[in-house]
C-alpha cells in the first residue's frame, strides 16, 4: 500500500471513529452518581427507633497528598473514610439523642485546590460530582429509608455548601418533602441575603422555636488575620448558637450548655470510661451582623486557631460544632418538639 493510500485510510478511520462517538448518547460520558443502594456507601445507616430522622453531610475530610492526585476523591478514598468518621463523632452525634442519623459517603473536593479558584469556579466544582452524589443519596434516603418521617438536615463546611443546593433545588422541586423538614443546620458555610432572595420558598431562623428554617453561623475570634475566612461570603447571616436569636447581644460562656474539647487529631476528649465530659463556661457567643459571623471571645486563639494557608488566625471553623455542641442538641430537640406539636 502506498504512503498516500495509508494516510487516506488513517483519515477515514479517524473520521469514522469521531462520527461513531458523536452518535452515542452524551449521557454515557457524564459522571454517574454513587450507588446508594449499597450499604458500604453510607457512613451511618441506623436502626430506626425514633420518630425523627437526621440527614448529615460531613465537611471536607481529606486532602490531596500529591499534586497529581484527582481534585475530587473516590468514594472509597481511605483518608476520606477516616476523616468523615472523625467529623461524624464531633458533629453528627450532637443529634444522636434527637433522631435516627443517616449519613452518606460522598465524593468531595480538595479544599486546597478549590481555595485557589474564583467563587464561580468553586461553585462549578462543588456543583458537579459532590452535588451529584448528595442529591442521589438524599433521594435514595427519602424513597427507601425515610418512610414519611419528619427530618433535620445537618452539615458543616463543604457538607453545608451541599445542603445549600439541596435546599434551593431539591426542596423547591419536592415541596411535599420540604414540608417534613424540621430545620436545616447548615453550619460552617454562608447563607446570604442574596441566596434567600433567589429562593423565596426558604427562610432563615429568627428564634429558637421556628421550624422549616435554616440555621447557620461561622465562628470567629474578635480579630481575624489574613487570609481571612474563606467560607464567609458577603451578606452572610448568623444566629447565636446559645440564645438562638439574631440579636447582637452577648451570650456569656456561663449561659452555654456545654462544649466538647478536642484532641490534636480532632477526636473528642473523653474520661477514663470513654464518656464525653461537657466543658462548661468555655465559649461565649455574640452575633456580628456587619461581619456576618458569631464572635467567640473566650477561647484560646493561639492554641485553637493559629492560622494557616487556607484560613487566618482567629477563624474557629473547626469548632463551630464543638464550642456549642450541647446547645445544638437542646435546640434541635426543641424544634422537633415544636414541629411534632404542630406549631
Amino acid at each position: 500500500m502506498s504512503v498516500r493510500n495509508s494516510l487516506i485510510l488513517v483519515i477515514v478511520l479517524l473520521v469514522s471513529f469521531t462520527l461513531g462517538a458523536c452518535g452515542q448518547n452524551p449521557a454515557s460520558f457524564a459522571p454517574q452518581a454513587t450507588d446508594y443502594s449499597q450499604a458500604a456507601h453510607w457512613l451511618s445507616l441506623p436502626a430506626t427507633v425514633k420518630a425523627v430522622d437526621v440527614f448529615y453531610l460531613y465537611p471536607t475530610a481529606w486532602q490531596k497528598t500529591d499534586q497529581s492526585d484527582p481534585n475530587i476523591c473516590e468514594i472509597d478514598n481511605s483518608s476520606m473514610l477516616k476523616g468523615s468518621n472523625v467529623a461524624f463523632a464531633k458533629q453528627a452525634t450532637a443529634f444522636e439523642t434527637v433522631g435516627n442519623i443517616y449519613a452518606p459517603y460522598y465524593r468531595q473536593e480538595d479544599a486546597v485546590y478549590v481555595s485557589k479558584l474564583s467563587s464561580a469556579e468553586r461553585d462549578k466544582v462543588v456543583g458537579g460530582i459532590p452535588k451529584l452524589d448528595t442529591f442521589a443519596a438524599f433521594d435514595y434516603y427519602i424513597k427507601h429509608y425515610n418512610n414519611g418521617r419528619p427530618f433535620i438536615l445537618a452539615g458543616h463546611s463543604q457538607g453545608s455548601n451541599l445542603l445549600i443546593y439541596l435546599l434551593s433545588e431539591y426542596m423547591k422541586e419536592n415541596p411535599q418533602v420540604y414540608d417534613r423538614m424540621i430545620a436545616a443546620y447548615a453550619i460552617g458555610y454562608s447563607v446570604t441575603d442574596a441566596y434567600l432572595a433567589k429562593n423565596p420558598h426558604l427562610k432563615f431562623a429568627e428564634g429558637p422555636d421556628d421550624t422549616g428554617v435554616i440555621i447557620s453561623y461561622n465562628t470567629e475570634a474578635p480579630t481575624v488575620s489574613a487570609p481571612g475566612n474563606p467560607v464567609v461570603l458577603p451578606g452572610a447571616l448568623a444566629i447565636n448558637p446559645i440564645t438562638w436569636t439574631r440579636e447582637e447581644t452577648l451570650a456569656a460562656a456561663e449561659e452555654n450548655l456545654g462544649s466538647i474539647l478536642l484532641n490534636g487529631d480532632g477526636s473528642i476528649v473523653v474520661d477514663g470510661e470513654g464518656q464525653i465530659v461537657p466543658a462548661m463556661n468555655y465559649a461565649d457567643a455574640r452575633v456580628d451582623k456587619t461581619k456576618g459571623v458569631v464572635i467567640c471571645s473566650t477561647a484560646d486563639v493561639e492554641k485553637l486557631s493559629p492560622g494557616n494557608q487556607l484560613v487566618g488566625k482567629g477563624v474557629y471553623h473547626g469548632f463551630d460544632y464543638p464550642f456549642y455542641y450541647y446547645n445544638i442538641r437542646a435546640n434541635a430537640q426543641n424544634r422537633v418538639n415544636k414541629y411534632l406539636a404542630g406549631s
